[in-house]
């Protein structure tokens, strides 16, 4: 729908490209050409008729164009998705298990304990007292 409208709107700017060349102007225009040397006001192109029937094909195909424009503006805005939060899928991201800065820094095999004992104590054989 929204192509479709895009090249109705492309065609009647093209429509309203012809009609403004096609009137006339101070120095008579392309309207003047059409109606040959003596334009009389008898002619379908030519004076007073020419400058009636091009207005108001003007103010038609430009209230086209406005009615047209206003309607790819409104579709265009439209979404075809629910909007979501950006927060919502920051926290529906999978969770793994952290890796620690430590093992890949230090080539460490086994993982430090977050309560703040020793690892390698629980490691290494307790000594023997002597």
């Amino acid at each position: 729908m929204l192509t479709f409208l895009i090249v109705l709107i492309s065609l009647v700017a093209m429509f309203i490209i012809l009609i403004v060349l096609l009137q006339s102007g101070k120095g008579g225009g392309l309207a003047a050409e059409f109606g040959g040397a003596s334009s009389s006001t008898d002619s379908i192109v030519g004076g007073r008729q020419a400058a009636t029937m091009l207005t108001r094909a003007s103010w038609i195909s430009g209230g086209l164009f406005l009615v047209l424009a206003l309607l790819v503006g409104i579709l265009s805005s439209r979404s075809t998705t629910a909007p979501s939060s950006i927060l919502r899928s920051e926290f529906q991201a999978p969770t793994g298990t952290p890796a620690s800065v430590l093992d890949s820094e230090s080539g460490l095999s086994t993982p430090v304990p977050l309560d703040g004992s020793d690892a390698t104590s629980a490691d290494t054989p307790a000594e023997a007292p002597a």
